[in-house]
This record gives structure tokens, sequence and C-alpha cells, in this order.
């Protein structure tokens, strides 16, 4: 018990309570704000935007060709804030004009594609200029993260997702399902230029860092791969739904349904959110790394315990708040609950322990395989059962992934350790 309390406390030492907080808030807003789009747009055309968001999700950890991870991984490294101002500077410049050229590919690549349902392309490219303007908003987060300002970033969040409800319920109301496409566009956008200033960062003097060479790019490279991967792992779900099943109303119950799930998966990114740039500076203190492991494992089998616990009860209820016919979908509610709790324990752990000794490649290895046996099991089991046959697929390898994080982990782990002695 002792041990938890000292993980929870160093936790808040780091501003983890305006992280928890903020990140409770956001979660609530973006709800709120999904809801507000499923009362006022029919969930045809609802689920004709959803569907190309989801293309456009997991394009966008690769926006940038994985800058924004070299940024967090080596800025951590880094002791100088001039250092880290410079290597911020870099990926900036940079990455935007990798987005932008990824961008034109997206939109001469649409022309190539006959799609299923009409406006498809055109909500593709509109959905497009999401990437930039989602990858400059990361960068400030990021860069908030390593200069330890965890209750700016909060703020940054917050506001995000404050904004994100107002442009949602105004051009929704407005425009419908373009308004809809337009608030998921711009709202990253204006909620950089609203915080990149807070920044404080002098643009004389800027240089590029001694830090950036080939093994830079490539750590980047794969890690933005390995959230490619990932990302699609929660995306193929739905995109395999409307291509096997021919049939956007699924698509739009599956999104919902699964949202519940999904939003938990904040409790565990709170606490990475927060500590990941603590870990990678200590990552070669042995001690400390398996001590944090340890905590961190007890308190999340606790909430992943409390929250399964708590869909098994109320979850009929829960889904009834979207639309009353969702209720028949409680057992792929429970499912996809019992899944999550895989990520909360194992994944989003070990995962980010991987990348914090470089190890990024290992993460899209496992994200590969899983991603080729969600597609063998999704092309028989949606056929079959529907949204219940996707929530089992990904049930079973959130578990999958999480523990084979765990072993390769340590196993690299106890290697970096054993060469040093």
């Amino acid at each position: 018990m002792k041990e938890l309390k000292d993980f929870i406390s160093n936790f808040l030492s780091r501003s983890g309570s305006y992280v928890f907080a903020s990140t409770i808030l956001s979660r609530l807003l973006s709800f709120f704000a999904s809801w507000i789009a499923l009362q006022m747009i029919p969930n045809k055309e609802l689920g004709i935007v959803i569907y190309a968001f989801q293309i456009i999700l997991f394009i966008i950890p690769i926006g940038s060709l994985g800058l924004n991870q070299g940024l967090l991984r080596y800025g951590s490294l880094l002791e100088s804030i001039d250092d880290k101002n410079n290597l911020f500077f870099y990926v900036l410049k940079n990455g935007i004009l990798v987005s932008l050229l990824l961008i034109i590919l997206i939109i001469l690549s649409s022309f190539l594609i006959n799609f299923q349902h009409e406006n498809t392309r055109f909500y593709l490219i509109l959905l497009s200029l999401a990437i930039t303007s989602n990858f400059v908003f990361e960068l400030i987060n990021i860069q908030l993260r390593l200069h330890m300002n965890n209750k700016l970033f909060s703020i940054a969040e917050f506001t995000y997702n404050l904004l994100l409800v107002f442009f949602v319920f105004t051009l929704s109301y407005r425009f419908q399902e373009l308004g809809y496409a337009i608030s998921l566009v711009i709202t990253p956008l204006i909620t950089s230029l609203l915080f990149i200033k807070k920044l404080n960062i002098k643009i004389k003097g800027i240089s590029t860092p001694n830090i950036v060479d080939f093994t830079f790019w490539r750590y980047g490279f794969f890690a933005s791969l390995s959230n490619v991967t990932t990302q699609l792992l929660f995306s193929i779900d739905i995109i395999l739904i409307g291509s096997l099943l021919k049939n956007m109303e699924a698509v739009t119950a599956f999104k919902y349904v699964s949202l519940i799930p999904f939003s938990l998966l904040f409790l565990s990114k709170v606490v990475i959110t927060t500590d990941f740039v603590n870990f990678t500076e200590q990552i070669k203190n042995k001690t400390y790394i398996k001590a944090y492991i340890k905590s961190y494992i007890k308190l999340f089998t606790i909430i992943s315990l409390v929250c399964i616990s708590v869909i098994s009860l109320f979850g009929s209820t829960i889904l009834s708040f979207f639309e009353e016919d969702y209720e028949s979908y409680q057992s792929t509610l429970i499912i996809l609950t019992i899944g999550i709790t895989g990520i909360l324990i194992l994944r989003g752990l070990f995962g980010n322990l991987l990348s914090s000794i470089g190890k990024a490649h290992v993460n899209f290895i496992i994200t590969s395989i899983a991603l080729i046996l969600n597609l063998g099991f999704n092309y028989y089991l949606i056929p079959k059962y529907g949204l219940l046959g996707a929530a089992i697929t990904s049930s079973f390898l959130m578990w999958f992934t999480g523990i084979l994080s765990l072993l390769l982990f340590y196993y690299f782990f106890n290697k970096m350790n054993s060469s040093k002695n």
C-alpha cells in the first residue's frame, strides 16, 4: 500500500492532478461533442464523415514522419532549455513541410479510389487538412511537457475540447455534417494559435541541434509507423464494418458503443503523459523503473476491475443514453471493456517504456503482427457475428499486444543493463 501511496504522491508532485482533472473534463467535453453530432446529423451522413475521419486518424501519426515523437524522447534527454527549443523549431519547420506533402499525396490518391458512398472523397480531402493542424497542436503540447509545465499543458487540452464542443454545436447546427467535418479541422489550429506564444521561445539564435542525426529520424519514423498501426487497430473495425456489412448505421453504432470503453484509456494516458519525460530521464535506473512498473500495475489492476464491474452492471443504461436501440449491444460493450483493461494494465505502460529505451521499431513490429491478425479474424467474425465479432477481435488483440510488449521490454531492458556491467 505504501508503494501505491508513493506512486500517487510522485504523480501529483509533477502536476498530475492538473493533467487528471483536465483529461476528465476534456473527455467529457469530447463525449458531449460526439453526442451533439449524433443528435444534429442523420446517422447515415454522420457515418460517412466518421468513416472518412477514421482513415485520416490512422494517417495523422505519420503526418510528420514521427518528428514529434523524436522531439518527445530526445527532448527528454536534453538538459539545456536552449537545446530543447532548437529541437522544437527544427521539428516544427520540417514537420509542417512533410505534412503538407502528405496532404497533397492524399488528395491525388483519393481520385484513384472508387468509394462506395457519395461524398466520401470530398470529406477525405477536407479532413486531410487536420493532419497539419493536429501536428502543430501536438508539438506545442510536447514542448510544454518537456519544460515540465504540465499545468499549462492541461489548460491547452481543456481549451481544445471546449472549442471542439463550441464549433461542433455551432457549425453542425448551421451546416450539418459539413460543419462537423470543418470543426475537426479548425479546432486544433485555433488552439495552437492561442498557445504557441506561451512557449516563450525566442526565434533569434535558433540553430540545428547536434542530437539530430540518422538515429533521430529513424526513431521518429518507426515511432510514427507504430502509432499508425496502433491507430489503425482502433480504426480498422469501423472501416471493415463499413466495407463488409455495407451499413453506415452499423458504423455509427460501433463508433458510439466503443466510445465508452475507449474513453477509459484516458486513465492510463494521464499517468503516462505526466510521467513519460521523468521515467525516460531515469530509464537507466533499474531500481526506479522496476518499482515504477510494480506500482503502476497494482494501481491499474484495481482500476480495471472497477471499470469492468461498473460496465457489467450499468452497460445497457449507459448505451440507452445514445439511443434506446443501442441497449442490444451490451455484450459488445462488456467485451470491449475487458479488452481495454489489457491496454490499461500492460500495453499502455510497456509500449511507452519500449519507446523510452529507443525501441520504437519493436512497437511497430508488435502492432504490425496485431494488424495482420486483426484483418484475418475480422474478415471471419464480422460477417458472422456483426459488431460482436469486431469486439471479440479487438479485445483479444489488446491483451495479446500488452503481453508481448511486456516480454520484449524486459528482454531489451535486461540486455541494456547487462551491457553496462
